[in-house]
């Protein structure tokens, strides 16, 4: 998995409520399980006219837009069935951060489980990013995961997030379930050797 420490990136916002896990990802592309090539399908009824033609108007193919790794989106993110195929398709994208004020539990779980950060600010400084992101073309924010802010661009104002210690630790360090289980592997390695010879 990607460490995560600080991201510095153009921002799009989403201003969808209740976002559920098949608009994220629809049913229909959920037949592979690795995790890489569910970008392209990311959000796919809202950002396709047909399957070859993508909607201008859809917010994802606006080319003031284009490149951003910080989703900005509005309450009750990622709601609907526990697929872990969303934040796949989130990362698979290029989406490296979330903020909205609200998480579906299972989604929110899983962002973390795959290196994907959701930050969870309040209403009204929700209303200010997207005021801001709408009015200002290029507009970009900072996550400092290790000092768990949101900085925007001038650096004046500096909004502070929480984050589960062990979470962040994994992110800041790379680390999914594995990766936590393999910081042990010589204790594995010597565990089953004695194994083998007290119960052949």
């Amino acid at each position: 998995m990607q460490a995560f420490t600080t991201l510095t990136s153009r921002v799009i916002p989403l201003l969808k409520n209740n976002v559920d896990t098949d608009q994220i990802i629809p049913k229909q592309f959920l037949t592979a399980i690795t995790r890489e090539g569910f970008g392209r399908f990311l959000f796919y009824d809202w950002r396709y006219r047909d399957a070859e033609t993508l909607d201008p108007n859809f917010v994802l193919n606006q080319p003031r837009y284009q490149g951003a790794s910080i989703l900005l989106a509005r309450s009750n993110f990622g709601c609907g069935s526990s697929r872990e195929h969303a934040p796949w398709a989130v990362l698979d994208y290029g989406f490296r951060a979330i903020v909205a004020p609200s998480y579906a539990d299972i989604f929110y779980n899983n962002c973390f489980k795959n290196g994907l950060l959701p930050i969870a600010l309040s209403e009204l400084r929700i209303d200010q990013l997207f005021h801001e992101v709408s009015a200002f073309p290029g507009y970009k924010l900072t996550v400092d995961l290790a000092r768990e802010l949101v900085i925007t661009p001038d650096g004046a104002t500096q909004i502070a997030f929480d984050v589960d210690v062990h979470r962040k630790y994994c992110l800041l360090n790379g680390l999914d379930d594995i990766g936590l289980s393999l910081r042990h592997a010589d204790k594995i390695r010597a565990f089953e050797a004695r194994r083998r010879i007290e119960q052949p």
